[in-house]
């Protein structure tokens, strides 16, 4: 279990790559529509469901506040939990009772968890069929054992920039491939910081989530 939320943590490519462009807003007024997005999205909460290459599925809430915070609580059949706390993330699999952790800047999360980050430095626009759709490529050229990320966003008047986050593709320097897809979002929610605190599952023999 610990291998595969390490997939999402150190590579969450994309949903419509290899669709054809089409000819709307330029690249650069794409990729600046979604930096406007990402820095009006002070909260969202949403479901999710995680998928590899090996179809393998997991469910469970997402909940994100800027900067850093970011919280993946899986379904009980899945003692997993992955937070982020603003500075790094932290994989935590209590069947085993092990924890890793990651500064977030080592992670293509950091795209989405570091809002101040700029996309034009790292991101690419992927043309899709659907000029509702917007996809990017984020990548560190020098940083290639970071991963791929490639975000999915759909246009949505009322949603934060006008965008609203329909999930990710991930594929890390080994290949392993993660997919996150979003559904129920909401955006500016209240979000307390305690939903960013976890059980240390290494001083308790079972902590709760």
């Amino acid at each position: 279990m610990l291998k595969y939320g390490f997939a999402l943590i150190a590579a969450p490519l994309a949903l419509t790559a290899s669709l054809p462009a089409t000819a709307q807003q330029s690249p650069a007024d794409s990729l600046s529509k979604v930096q406007t997005h990402l820095r009006a999205m002070t909260t969202m909460t949403a479901n999710f469901s995680q998928s590899d290459r090996s179809g393998q599925m997991l469910t469970g809430k997402l909940i994100l506040k800027q900067p850093g915070k970011i919280r993946f609580q899986y379904q009980d059949d899945a003692n997993l939990l992955i937070v982020g706390d603003g500075k790094a993330l932290t994989l935590i699999d209590y069947d085993v009772n092990q924890v890793q952790r990651w500064p977030i800047g080592n992670s293509p999360l950091a795209a989405l968890l570091n809002p101040e980050r700029d996309l034009s430095k790292y991101g690419k626009i992927i043309p899709t069929r659907n000029p509702a759709v917007l996809s990017v490529e984020i990548r560190d050229p020098k940083r290639p054992e970071y991963g791929v990320i490639t975000m999915v966003f759909t246009k949505k008047p009322g949603a934060p920039g006008g965008l609203s986050l329909d999930g990710w593709v991930s594929l890390d320097s080994k290949n392993n491939r993660t997919s996150i897809r979003l559904s129920n979002q909401k955006f500016g929610v209240p979000v307390s910081n305690s939903s960013f605190n976890w059980t240390d599952p290494r001083k308790k023999s079972r902590g709760k989530r």
